[in-house]
């Protein structure tokens, strides 16, 4: 049998043509696998980024803007996963249109390369704008709530204080910080973080 290989514009065109996948978590205390799990069989790549959607930089998610080109595709599962707010949806797709590339999100089943995905597009993405405000204020407004009756603000603490002198003991006794946080499950910037709190 021989290997065939055609080499005319139209086939060589869609060798070239990429399909990105952008997954994002807000902290290393997060997992990507929902994520991944759903864009994997669908992406020629992926790439992760850990960050807050509103942080004003995210350079993972720039480099794939930056990474596509006419023709390609930038997949996402979901509508947070990739714009703060509907602005910065509305500009993002529009300059990705401009450049000849088109979204899609998978949970929506959209494709804004459509007249009808456009829309769609817009709509929801006020909604989703909207949504974040109101989860905004409400978190707000509970913990003015929470502050006014003595209440402590924020996740517990994930380790005690002698978990934590443990940890600092076992460190200086020479297991790197990775060993330890592994064995409280937790990320090795997370308890750095706590065993300077305790000395501070």
């Amino acid at each position: 049998m021989v290997a065939f290989t055609c080499t005319c514009m139209r086939c060589a065109k869609a060798q070239t043509m990429k399909t990105l996948g952008y997954l994002r978590i807000s902290t290393q205390d997060q997992t990507v696998d929902r994520q991944y799990d759903a864009l994997a069989d669908l992406c020629d790549e992926v790439f992760v980024e850990c960050a807050s959607a509103a942080t004003l930089k995210r350079p993972v998610f720039e480099r794939v803007l930056s990474e596509l080109t006419k023709s390609d595709t930038l997949v996402v599962l979901d509508l947070d996963r990739a714009f703060r707010s509907v602005i910065d949806a509305l500009q993002t797709v529009e300059d990705l249109h401009k450049r000849g590339v088109a979204l899609k999100i998978v949970n929506l089943q959209m494709d804004t390369t459509t007249p009808a995905g456009m829309l769609l597009f817009t709509v929801l993405s006020s909604f989703a704008a909207f949504e974040r405000q109101i989860n905004s204020q409400r978190t707000r407004e509970g913990m003015a709530a929470a502050r006014k009756r003595g209440k402590p603000i924020g996740r517990p603490p994930k380790l005690t204080p002698k978990d934590l002198a443990d940890a600092q003991h076992r460190i200086q006794s020479g297991r790197t910080i990775k060993q330890v946080a592994a064995k409280y499950n937790m990320a090795p910037w997370s308890l750095t973080r706590a065993i300077r709190r305790l000395n501070s």
